[in-house]
């Protein structure tokens, strides 16, 4: 959560999205373990709540259309601070999170082991259609279904989804292979619950645990490394060549490491949730200020994220008025989608977009402690919600 503040502040910073130097391509790749771990981790979240409450899939269904309206509605707003809902709607991970909840609401009715290997082969069968990925997506707009396409796996490389008053749909996150991935998760909930079912599992049961991550994790970061590095499968781009667009070409590692997040590859997948999962052992045992501070974002991961957006924004205007004097009306364009490029003089160094980061995450923590605390204490249902 908080390395996903740092793309949004780069949404605004006017930072294109990655680049050939380290800051560029480390600023943008840091934050791709951020929606992986989202969306595998609802997975497992529904598995644990299933587990204490015999309403799983009213509760999936329900919180997925939740998330839905929100995302076409106030986060959209939040993102560009204006209403022209005519001309532009977005359909981001809130999105994808929704539809797969959604989903994982039918699928959750098959035995676990069954739903996390749907979402397996989800993942790693997708790519089967690389050969004619870009083919099929330049053509899209002729067939019949192409918005249904574009929903599900195309995204915006077809372009927009026309939407039933003419408005452009933005396809950020397609439901293919999030779906497949909250499946997975949900799947992967089996190794955090049993056998205990308690907190407190005792000794023998952590070292499973501990194993089994590892095992899961590291297996996942040694796939990627040969199926990328002899290019055998699992991503559209293969590494090592001079991009065709005629862009300059990126250092060989950055080059390795830049797989595709739209649609999200087996590869993309592979290299976040793999060092995710391997992680989590360690993560654990963490104790001191910092893990404390960081488990009160945890405990209200949706409160924060609707909340982090349009603080960023709002910070983002006050770095235009401290810098040009001015609010420049570029920061109430369509973003992160449908916004033109920055104008002349804009574009922020990455020392300014990481302090404005670094006050974003500073300034969300009361307000996420003091919502976090209303938690712990009451017990209303619309709680689950936010």
């Amino acid at each position: 959560m908080v390395l996903m503040a740092i793309d949004h502040v780069r949404v605004y910073a006017g930072i294109p999205a990655g680049g050939p130097t380290f800051g560029l391509f480390f600023t943008r790749w840091i934050t791709h373990f951020c929606a992986p771990a989202f969306v595998f981790l609802a997975g497992t979240s529904a598995l644990l709540y299933a587990r204490q409450h015999a309403d799983l899939t009213k509760f999936l269904v329900t919180r997925g259309l939740w998330l839905i309206v929100l995302e076409l509605t106030v986060i959209r707003v939040c993102w560009t601070f204006n209403v022209d809902f005519a001309h532009y709607m977005l359909a981001g991970v809130i999105w994808a999170i929704g539809w797969s909840m959604i989903a994982l609401a039918g699928l959750a009715k098959l035995p676990v082991p069954v739903v996390g290997a749907i979402g397996v082969l989800m993942i790693a069968g997708h790519n089967l259609l690389d050969g004619s990925f870009w083919a099929l997506a330049s053509s899209l707009d002729e067939r019949p279904w192409a918005g249904l396409w574009k929903i599900l796996y195309f995204s915006f490389f077809a372009g927009p989804v026309t939407l039933w008053n003419g408005a452009p749909l933005m396809v950020l996150y397609s439901l293919v292979p999030w779906v497949g991935v909250m499946a997975a998760g949900y799947g992967f909930g089996a190794v955090v619950a049993e056998p205990s079912r308690g907190a407190e599992a005792p000794p023998h049961v952590r070292e499973w645990r501990r194993r089994l991550c590892l095992a899961i994790g590291l297996g996942a970061v040694a796939m990627f490394v040969v199926l990328r590095g002899f290019n055998l499968y699992g991503d559209p781009r293969p590494w090592g060549s001079p991009p065709a667009d005629g862009r300059p070409a990126m250092p060989l590692l950055f080059d390795f490491l830049n797989t595709s997040k739209y649609p999200a590859s087996l590869l993309f997948l592979l290299m976040t949730l793999g060092p995710a999962v391997a992680v989590m052992p360690l993560l654990d045992h963490a104790r001191g200020v910092l893990a404390r501070w960081l488990t009160v974002f945890g405990r209200v991961p949706f409160f924060y994220y609707m909340l982090h957006i349009p603080l960023i924004h709002v910070l983002a205007i006050g770095v235009s008025l401290v810098t040009t004097g001015a609010v420049s009306p570029w920061l109430f364009e369509n973003h992160p989608m449908g916004n033109p490029p920055p104008p002349d003089g804009y574009t922020w160094s990455l020392a300014t977009l990481y302090l404005v980061w670094a006050v974003a995450v500073v300034l969300l923590y009361p307000a996420c402690r003091w919502f976090a605390e209303v938690k712990a204490r009451r017990s209303e249902w619309w709680l689950g919600y936010l």
